[in-house]
């Protein structure tokens, strides 16, 4: 995917943290740039979904800024949320409302236009091989048709910003190609797409960056060629499965140190 080299910040994040009962993100730094496809792994209570959702406006960080394509998360919410689309991995619509009801719905809440709305629900609908479900009630659906809806939603005002949370649980191959064909098509026309996920093919295929991060730290960011050419044992032909156990488990050994933004 050949992609022009990006001008500007889509997301920086500064300092940022979390707790609970224990630090869930630990003084995170984070920058990705507009246009960019940048997958966020991790392992299990890493703090992924923690901190995407600081990101998207559904938690409020104890602590540092957040920043998206210049809004200030705090001072300017309305702004950022605006231009920013969050999928769950558990799909959240309407069992009451059929996919195009529901995708008008959305759309309404961005004082989007009635026919312009219908336009774009209809186009989504086709694109995600949805169009045969069009007028039948969510309730029925399985979680990848669900999974599906939920991502047209989010896409049904154009974000500039897409925040995905294990986009490809429990679609089948067919869907599953659907939706990266989406992601990587919305990437080439100027978008920036995060993405968490277990499956790490995905992220070797289909991201320019990947940030690893363990116990609310970023612990190991590039391109997947810089982070081959990082490894000490001059494995330039390591995957990234290869990649991401042999960092998490220095990083639990303590020989892995967090990574501050430039």
């Amino acid at each position: 995917m050949n992609i022009s080299a990006p001008t500007s910040l889509a997301l920086n994040v500064k300092n940022l943290s979390k707790s609970y009962q224990r630090p869930a993100v630990d003084n995170l730094n984070l920058k990705i740039n507009a246009g960019e496809f940048y997958a966020l792994l991790g392992p299990n209570g890493a703090g992924k979904t923690t901190t995407l959702k600081m990101v998207a406006g559904l938690l409020k960080a104890d602590k540092g800024s957040i920043s998206i394509f210049g809004h200030d998360t705090t001072s300017d919410p309305i702004g950022a949320k605006s231009i920013t689309a969050w999928v769950p991995d558990e799909p959240m619509i309407y069992d009451r409302l059929t996919p195009l009801e529901y995708l008008e719905f959305v759309a309404g809440l961005w004082n989007i236009p009635a026919n312009k709305a219908k336009h774009g629900a209809e186009e989504l609908l086709s694109i995600l091989d949805l169009e045969a479900n069009a007028y039948e009630r969510c309730e029925r659906f399985s979680k990848g048709m669900r999974q599906k809806v939920a991502l047209a939603g989010a896409l049904i005002h154009d974000p500039k910003l897409i925040i995905l949370d294990e986009p490809l649980t429990g679609l089948d191959a067919g869907s599953a190609r659907l939706v990266k064909d989406v992601l990587l098509k919305r990437v080439s026309e100027g978008c920036t797409v995060i993405l968490t996920t277990h499956i790490l093919e995905v992220a070797e295929r289909m991201a320019q960056r990947i940030g690893v991060i363990s116990d609310g730290r970023l612990i190991c960011e590039g391109t997947l060629e810089e982070l081959r050419s990082e490894r000490s044992d001059g494995n330039t032909q390591a995957s990234l499965e290869e990649i991401f156990l042999d960092v998490v488990e220095k990083a639990k050994d303590g020989n892995v140190s967090n990574r501050e933004a430039a």
